[in-house]
């Protein structure tokens, strides 16, 4: 096999916690495996890009274990708040961790299973991921990549030559496979499980393995792990806003305590800076509308704190808590100032410029991307109008971090709405025609390298 020995670096170390936190489980066997994305540029970081398709297909479509990784598929347990409404009877349903690996820089990676068929957790489901499902996940993390969110890889997607049955498309549908890559798939839910059962010794397990595998440090100081989950998710929640995404679903199982991106479902970017803009047609009441994601992942690291009462006071829990919006601030304006090509010149005057941006967005309706677009690195084009004033005279002292010296400026902004989603699968649908799918995901890698 041709894995190479400085780059492949396997690991089980998931293993060490132990079976009350997993169960093995044996992974489908499909009628068909048909390559439809290999993410070599991603698979180049832990060793993996010099696989021949015929062995990319063995390990990430009929899950052939990886040479010195896990042996056995593992389902992960968990609890979470759906829609704050706590549910005990979840966890890996269609999904599992497949293998662990170090990337280039020592960092423990996982990689993980969505339509991999049934496990303990399934309930009622099948345990597969539709074709057009796993299609959205690869634009989904191709497009927040590039625009500075930190995101699982998709990994892989092959087609499983299975025909699904839904009751939110058009069915039968095509099944598929995806593998992504991701920094753990430890959730906060999978604390509230061991809080629900009062299990402190597996909690205190959980804390130190966090805290040395995925942080790097040499703890298992519960306020520690808590601080440092609160200062990764306030950043994630500026970068989605800067991004103009809307996950959709922002549940507690859904958010990774490496304050890393995961999981797209129901995902949409927002056309215009709506605050009231819902993803998922089923978010009736906006609980997880794009300006309520803030105010949605705090809550979701309360309920971690809350887990982690177990083991630790609230005073110190709650310092931590309260670190969340002085976190958010900052974090909001360097990714906005990031997007705009911009240094930041000072946490009041970089505040106050992302303030401007936001009023002037909201008055004028324009597009979040053409905005970015026309703004990056220089002064907004003529057409910008006296509702615009306050930006343009912000932003004219703030020196650029980079110009505009690749070609991506010569055209037009790389988007994602949802009516692009769909025109780039009625192609793949109608005919098995994929040209529309590659060639955007070329488009977004060279915004995503002229924005870097």
């Amino acid at each position: 096999m041709p894995f190479s020995p400085q780059a492949y670096r396997p690991e089980r170390s998931i293993t060490a916690l132990g079976e009350p936190f997993y169960d093995a489980v044996a992974p489908a066997r499909f009628p068909q495996t048909r390559l439809r994305f290999r993410n070599d540029r991603v698979a180049a970081q832990v060793g993996l890009d010099a696989l021949t398709d015929d062995e990319w297909v063995a390990h990430f479509g009929r899950l052939e274990p990886l040479p010195g990784s896990l042996e056995q598929p593992l389902a992960l347990r968990y609890h979470g708040h759906q829609f704050r409404v706590y549910n005990p009877d979840i966890g890996d349903g269609r999904g599992f961790t497949f293998a662990q690996l170090r990337d280039a820089s020592g960092r423990l990676m996982d990689l993980g299973t969505k339509g991999s068929g049934q496990t303990p957790w399934s309930r009622f489901g099948d345990g597969r991921l539709t074709l057009k499902g796993g299609v959205r996940e690869v634009l989904a993390t191709e497009m927040l990549e590039a625009l500075n969110v930190p995101t699982s890889r998709s990994f892989s997607l092959i087609e499983t030559g299975e025909e699904l049955e839904r009751n939110d498309e058009p069915s039968p549908t095509r099944g598929s496979v995806l593998v992504r890559l991701s920094h753990s798939h430890i959730r906060i839910g999978t604390f509230q499980r061991l809080a629900y059962h009062r299990d402190e010794e597996a909690m205190r397990r959980l804390v130190g393995y966090v805290l040395r595998e995925l942080y790097g440090e040499d703890s298992d100081d519960p306020v520690r792990l808590l601080d440092l989950v609160v200062t990764r998710t306030a950043t994630l929640a500026a970068r989605y806003m800067a991004a103009g995404f809307v996950h959709g679903v922002l549940n507690s199982d859904n958010i990774n305590v490496t304050g890393e991106s995961f999981d797209y479902g129901p995902w949409r970017f927002a056309p215009v800076w709506d605050p009231a803009f819902v993803a998922a047609y089923f978010d009736h009441a906006g609980l997880y509308a794009f300006g309520r994601q803030p105010e949605a992942i705090l809550w979701d690291v309360m309920q971690l704190a809350g887990s982690l009462r177990l083991l630790a006071e609230s005073e110190p829990l709650i310092a931590a808590l309260d670190r969340f919006a002085e976190l958010y601030q900052p974090a909001i304006a360097e990714a906005v100032l990031w997007r705009l090509g911009r240094t930041p010149r000072g946490a009041g005057e970089d505040r106050a410029t992302v303030q401007a941006v936001e009023r002037a967005l909201r008055a004028t309706g324009i597009g979040i991307d053409r905005f970015f677009f026309d703004a990056f690195a220089q002064d907004l084009p003529a057409g910008y109008g006296e509702d615009w004033a306050e930006v343009r005279a912000a932003l004219a002292g703030y020196a650029p971090r980079r110009a505009r010296d690749h070609g991506y400026w010569q055209g037009e902004p790389c988007a994602m709405l949802i009516d692009e989603v769909e025109a780039i699968w009625a192609p793949i649908a109608a005919s098995d025609d994929w040209r529309t799918f590659h060639t955007k995901v070329d488009a977004i890698r060279a915004m995503g390298e002229a924005m870097a």
